[in-house]
């Protein structure tokens, strides 16, 4: 199933690779799809794509970043609209996981749940839901859609042709930004506190 999806995002012709990207990317949280078709694989295909010339890299990366930022603010305006609607058996545990991140650790949950596998797809939604206010959700969903989208694709672009790795641990891939980004904010937060300390 995964080869012939891969097999299918590669035949795309150029014009229509960016949109695919934006929309797939998109369509995981807004459309709750991200168990079907993971928005990761397009992300990271996009970049595979970019790297053979087939479409500009800028283009690619423009459409990893504002997919992801777009299907999550989406996805949490139908779950604060319309509610808990999953009625689904084999989707109530992944909304039951989505609802507790939020719970536990309020806003940074959409933030950490952008790079999960599966659970990405119902965070959004699970935000609006608990009524989390937009202000509060915007600032981390934009920050996890600059990281994931850029990474994923750069990743996809500098992988080439040896893309198969990386498409195939996946679930790897998101963790490993996250490890990026908990390093990053570690490192600011600790800078920071050197130079209160010294002032």
């Amino acid at each position: 199933m995964l080869d012939r999806l891969i097999a299918a995002f590669l035949s795309i012709p150029g014009p229509w690779i960016v949109g695919a990207v934006f929309f797939l990317s998109a369509a995981e949280t807004a459309l709750f799809v991200g168990f079907i078709v993971p928005g990761e694989l397009a992300v990271i295909l996009g970049g595979v794509l970019a790297s053979r010339a087939h479409v500009p890299l800028p283009a690619v990366l423009a459409a990893s970043v504002a997919g992801p930022i777009l299907g999550d603010s989406i996805g949490y305006y139908l779950g604060r609209r319309y509610g808990e609607n999953s009625r689904h058996k084999r989707l109530r545990k992944r909304w039951a996981k989505a609802r507790n991140w939020v719970k536990n650790k309020g806003a940074p949950a959409v933030f950490l749940g952008r790079f999960v596998a599966f659970v990405r797809s119902f965070i959004p939604a699970a935000a609006g839901v608990s009524k989390m206010p937009y202000r509060k959700f915007l600032p981390w969903n934009v920050a996890a859609g600059i990281l994931w989208g850029a990474g994923s694709s750069l990743l996809g672009y500098f992988a080439g042709e040896n893309f198969g790795a990386v498409v195939h641990a996946m679930g790897w891939v998101g963790l490993a930004l996250l490890a990026v980004a908990i390093a990053v904010f570690a490192g600011i937060r600790f800078v920071g506190g050197r130079r209160k300390v010294k002032s």
